[in-house]
């Protein structure tokens, strides 16, 4: 009899990078690195209202980034600073490719790749 397990991963992010973790063998293994995605930093803009359109279109296009790596996501655990990870998860509950995945949030500090690794691997066990 096997057990299946849950597709999960890890992301550190504040509203300009993201830090992604997930398993080495996608449902099973140790916590692993899977890579960095950065926000472009977007160009002036004539207007507030260009510029307001300007942002939701690169922090969507960020969000696409992150969900690239994190394929078949059934649990995610989202940290950082901010209220970026708020805004991740209403995106993804708004995809219909992640809308049932379950998400938890909580706060921290920047931490390196390896804090981050050990801090997720808490998280699932």
């Amino acid at each position: 009899m096997s057990v299946k397990n849950k597709k999960q991963f890890g992301i550190w992010m504040d509203t300009h990078h993201a830090t992604i973790v997930g398993r080495a063998d996608v449902d099973s293994g140790d916590f692993v690195l899977l890579g960095h995605v950065k926000l472009d930093a977007q160009e002036g803009n004539s207007n507030e209202n260009a510029a307001n359109h300007g942002e939701r279109t690169q922090q969507a296009k960020f969000f696409k980034e992150i969900n690239a790596l994190t394929q078949n996501m059934e649990e995610v655990h989202v940290t950082g600073t901010g209220q970026v990870q708020e805004q991740f998860i209403h995106y993804m509950a708004g995809t219909p490719q992640f809308k049932n995945v379950v998400a938890k949030e909580s706060t921290s500090n920047k931490m390196s790749d390896e804090n981050l690794i050990a801090f997720i691997t808490e998280k699932f066990n």
